[in-house]
């Protein structure tokens, strides 16, 4: 038996590690924290000292047993848990849950998983870090606090089901706040001079006029003066310039430049940099350093020297910006700078790929530059034009790497022809264009992560989790906007004449940016105005400080929380108590034909426009809003067309056809099938022939393409790609097959396989008793008895479970039924509405 028990948080980190050590050494998985609080109940002593109440999850019960078992046998233990405040955590709850001897416990920490970090790790252990764990215990308490305390008051004012979060609320906060200012926005025109010249040589190039003029009638006047001009060159001038790498990752750089290249999710870029940095490549991905080592800069100088020569390389090292930039001293950077590209998953290796460009480039000589600033003068008017240009005369870094902007603005100056002073120019045309300023950009997840960290608000560990929050609890989703076309004018001055043209653009076209629902503009609303220090930006910035002030000792995080808890507390009893319920409500107008109120408002199954008001004698109509419509911007025309819906279209094969709109868009109901309108059709314009043909087109698609075993076979497209269906089975068919053209072999093939894959994850059958235990995704497992579905973690043993510890497994974890609610009697409710009536009065 291994006399040394290394503990880690990851299986794949565990195999890694694993590798680099002998057979002294026995490495295994904790699967991330072992204890946190509770999920029922708050569990901080919020009226004595704080404490928080630590517990054991059902999950991961087995691994503690297995830890303890194997801590028995072994004459060290080595926790060696990330160099983080969860990693720290981490390691103190497995040494007070499986007990450690201190004199036998050894804590290593590590920047990346290569033999030489880990020895080195293990020749200069230390002891659990008491500072970082009172950082990360300030953290978790104080936002179970918050979390624990707003969502009941959320669930009673606004609706149920909500939550609040210290960071995730003051996200959705700048989300709103950036919607609000879009709606608020109000374009203003102006006219853009561009133009094209030719010099002597006939060389053409762009230029434009640094102002813009206000009315179309002083563009006009502008281009007609300049009719039979003469241009030439006023001045020419040449300066060199420098332009400097950028420095290397930190998480929030990483973040928002693996959107803006590989156009990866906030969370994908994480899980793909977590998978690198467990088999080794890269070094600890939460951090916000910019610093790189010693060693990492001399093998990047090594590797530079060797693949591109020494005029490309200059040393250099950065300062970081970011307040609490102590808890991983590195930046991230490949393990290996003699290792450009690695033979792995495409992902991975795209984002390896840029990491190691990024790192490189960091350590790389400026690019030597000359740009050139040409003045163009006309002999009819005193403006003058610009044009720009760049001339790479050493690219440095540039061979290698340029970092993105999130700017859809910036234009890049491109290359000029050789001119002279005094030089005559042909002028081939002036435009003037019609332009409307625009309105402040939505923010994507890496702009979002940006603003965070310029804020001061959360740290590299919280950005992937908070975004996936805001999207999961529908208070913010990707944008699927297609905007409008917008009518623009265009002068041009060509030959001596100038023509008058109408053209057209497409504006506010918005697809994959952060856009807030009613839902999430309603809570964000309400906790402003009743919790506005806890939405305060200045507030959680503050927050953060105070967390990096306890991981430095100067501060103690019980104190910190007495201090908080003694403002916060009050406040959210008088919300609970005196505020009135949110809806978002909005009173468009009344009904021209009944008089009644008409109004929009949060219900309980989502966004609705009433017509009438509870105390009307008869029961209010209500109508759903669609998918692209909010409560703030609906208009009454178009509150008052809902209640056209559903349209009844008539009868198709003796069966009624009806269109309406849904939570999820336009719709049409044949019979029992529901036929999805194209987007953007107006359900109102839908008619019998139109959806005839959409039911036809259903048909075709729902119809068989064979039939395997007697029953039909079925081919379709959904959320995850194309698919057939078979005995109500659904079967992904991969990039091997050729979709449109499948052959009777291809679906045979793809059955069968799928028939057999079923049969292999059972591991279980009880067929008597309705129970089977099957593997699931993600090496886990499911116990499964009717409608129930128990999730089982990896470190179960399935195979060894007995029938009886299957039926005590349903027991404890399956639904229980809640009884049925007893009805009140008619007169006693309609007593209460009454009551209610009069309050309201």
């Amino acid at each position: 038996m291994a006399k040394n028990l290394v503990i880690v948080e990851s299986p794949a980190k565990a195999k890694t590690i694993e590798k680099f050590l002998g057979k002294d050494y026995k490495v295994e998985s904790s699967f991330g924290h072992i204890a946190d609080l509770p999920s029922k109940e708050l569990g901080v002593d919020v009226d004595g000292d704080f404490n928080p109440k630590y517990e054991v999850s059902k999950d991961k019960k087995a691994v503690v047993k297995k830890l303890k078992d194997l801590v028995k046998k072994a004459d060290i233990v080595w926790l060696a848990s990330d160099e983080d405040r969860e990693g720290e955590a981490i390691a103190w709850h497995l040494a007070e849950t499986l007990k450690l001897d201190k004199e036998k416990t050894k804590r290593i920490v590590f920047h990346e998983i290569t033999k030489t970090a880990i020895q080195k790790a293990i020749e200069n252990p230390r002891s659990i870090d008491y500072h970082l764990v009172d950082a990360q215990q300030a953290r978790r308490v104080l936002d179970r606090i918050v979390g624990y305390e707003l969502s009941p008051v959320l669930w009673r004012k606004v609706k149920g089901g909500l939550s609040a979060g210290r960071v995730q609320s003051v996200s959705v906060r700048l989300i709103v706040e950036k919607e609000r200012e879009i709606q608020e926005f109000k374009a203003e025109a102006s006219y853009r001079i561009d133009a094209e010249f030719s010099n002597e040589e006939g060389q053409s190039f762009k230029a434009k006029l640094p102002k813009n003029f206000t009315s179309k009638k002083e563009a006009y006047a502008f281009l007609e003066s300049n009719a039979a001009a003469d241009f030439k060159v006023a001045d020419l001038q040449k300066k060199p310039a420098k332009k400097s790498p950028a420095a290397p990752f930190t998480t929030s750089t990483l973040q928002q430049e693996a959107a803006r290249k590989l156009y990866f999710s906030v969370s994908k870029t994480m899980n793909m940099a977590q998978r690198l940095y467990e088999a080794g490549l890269i070094t600890y991905m939460r951090t916000d350093s910019v610093n790189l080592s010693d060693e990492a800069r001399k093998g990047a100088q090594a590797e530079i020297e060797s693949a591109y020569g020494e005029k490309y390389s200059k040393p250099r090292n950065y300062k970081g910006k970011s307040k609490g930039a102590q808890e991983a001293h590195e930046a991230i950077r490949p393990t290996n700078f003699a290792t450009h590209s690695v033979d792995i998953e495409r992902d991975q290796a795209r984002l390896y790929d840029l990491i190691w460009k990024r790192a490189i480039a960091s350590q790389m000589s400026e690019a030597q530059l000359e740009r050139t600033n040409v003045k163009i003068e006309s002999s009819k008017t005193s403006e003058i034009f610009t044009a720009n240009g760049e001339v790479i005369k050493f690219d440095g870094f540039l061979k290698v790497y340029l970092e993105g902007t999130d700017d859809e603005e910036v234009e890049q100056d491109g290359m000029l022809p050789a001119m002279k002073v005094n030089e005559t120019l042909l002028n081939n045309y002036i435009t003037a264009t019609e332009r409307y300023t625009r309105p402040p950009a939505r923010f994507t997840e890496a702009s979002l992560v940006k603003k965070l960290e310029e804020l001061g608000i959360g740290r590299p560990s919280t950005y992937a989790p908070t975004i996936s929050t805001i999207q999961n609890r529908n208070y913010v989703e990707k944008g699927t906007i297609d905007g409008v076309e917008r009518e623009y004018t265009q002068l041009t001055l060509k030959s001596g004449s100038v023509k008058d043209v109408m053209l057209t653009e497409k504006v506010g076209s918005d697809k994959g940016k952060l856009v807030p629902t009613d839902i999430g503009m309603i809570v964000t609303d309400f906790l402003v105005n009743h919790f506005e220090s806890i939405l305060d930006y200045n507030f959680t910035a503050k927050v953060e400080n105070q967390f990096d002030d306890i991981a430095e000792g100067k501060q103690d995080w019980k104190k910190m929380m007495k201090s908080f808890y003694k403002t916060f507390h009050p406040i959210v009893t008088d919300v609970q108590e005196n505020a009135e319920r949110e809806s978002g409500e909005r009173i468009l107008g009344k009904d021209p034909k009944t008089g009644k109120r008409i109004s929009v408002r949060l219900g309980k199954f989502g966004p609705m426009v009433q017509m009438g008001e509870p105390d009307d004698e008869e029961t209010p109509t209500y109508a759903s809003l669609g998918p692209d419509q909010q409560l703030g911007t609906i208009t009454f025309e178009e509150a008052m067309d809902l209640f056209k819906l559903p349209k009844d279209l008539g009868t198709y094969e003796g069966e009624e056809v009806q269109v309406n709109n849904g939570r999820f868009g336009p719709y049409v109901k044949f019979g029992k099938a529901y036929v999805s309108l194209p987007k953007g059709t107006d359900p109102l314009n839908v008619e019998l022939d139109d959806a005839i043909v959409l039911i036809k087109e259903k048909q075709k698609a729902d119809a068989p393409i064979y039939h395997y075993k007697d029953l039909p076979v079925q081919k379709g497209k959904g959320r995850f790609g194309p698919f057939i269906k078979w005995n109500d089975m659904f079967i992904n068919v991969n990039k091997k097959y050729d979709w449109d053209n499948l052959s009777d072999a291809d679906i045979v093939e793809l059955i069968e396989t799928k028939i057999q894959k079923e049969i292999d994850k059972v591991i279980h059958n009880w067929e008597e008793e309705g129970i089977r235990v099957e593997k699931a995704r993600w090496g886990r497992f499911n116990i499964i008895q009717g409608k129930v579905k128990i999730e089982m973690p990896k470190t179960t043993d399935a195979a060894a479970l007995t029938l009886e510890e299957v039926k005590d497994i349903i027991e404890k974890n399956a639904p229980k039924k809640k009884a049925a609610k007893k009805k009140a009697p008619a007169k006693k409710k309609a007593t209460a509405k009454k009551k209610t009536t009069a309050k309201k009065k």
